[in-house]
């Protein structure tokens, strides 16, 4: 039986443990307790808001959401997010969950990077995004008691450094395919580690399509 912190514990069925074993083997240390940060204040956080939330789809949605950072699961051509939300759905279709279900936590994943649209979603889409939200920005900081922030570092400890060792998981995971960081925040991560690069400009792809006016 995994801890609970204030009602809030990591799903107990077959399918919850294949994802935390999976996880555990195929990420670092340093994104396995990201990411299981990220389920607990997903959770708390719909607690706080009231909503109804099935917990094992968030809690595969939030233990995939860096999935497409790993060599495993990393494609050449596309953006990290959408490689953890394929990641997920195949793993979810192996226990045959219903197609709806799948098409939540694949968009939970596929938008966890994109602010000011997953919050209108589902409770599944919006609670990863605050997850990550919480422990990478500290977005929403002060809405957890210092009790909850204690209890969920305890499980799964917040490195000190963890700042810069995040914007660097996130810089290796992404800087053989920048080209996938056009249009969102994972282009300044390659701009802090290359100072020479260049991100690619909406207005300039406008100006340069083949349209005449």
């Amino acid at each position: 039986m995994t801890k609970s912190i204030n009602g809030v514990q990591i799903p107990q069925s077959k399918m919850a443990q294949e994802v935390t074993e999976l996880v555990r083997d195929t990420e670092s240390d340093l994104l396995f307790h990201h990411s299981s940060r990220v389920y607990y204040w997903g959770a708390l956080a719909g607690q706080q808001r009231g909503v109804k939330v099935d917990a094992e789809l968030l809690y595969v949605g939030c233990m995939f959401h860096d999935m497409g950072l790993t060599h495993d699961h990393c494609s050449c051509d596309k953006r990290f997010e959408v490689d953890g939300a394929n990641a997920a759905r195949d793993f979810l279709q192996r226990y045959g969950i219903a197609r709806q279900d799948i098409d939540k936590v694949w968009t939970a994943i596929a938008l966890h990077t994109t602010p000011g649209i997953p919050e209108f979603m589902a409770p599944e889409i919006a609670l990863v995004t605050a997850g990550v939200e919480m422990d990478v920005l500290g977005i929403g900081f002060d809405q957890f008691t210092s009790q909850e922030i204690g209890a969920v570092t305890g499980l799964h400890p917040r490195p000190e450094a963890f700042k810069e060792e995040i914007i660097q998981a996130f810089y290796d995971g992404i800087k053989q395919k920048p080209q996938t960081t056009f249009g969102n925040v994972k282009a300044d991560v390659i701009a802090d580690k290359e100072p020479g690069f260049k991100a690619g400009n909406f207005c300039e792809v406008i100006r340069q399509s083949r349209w005449q006016g």
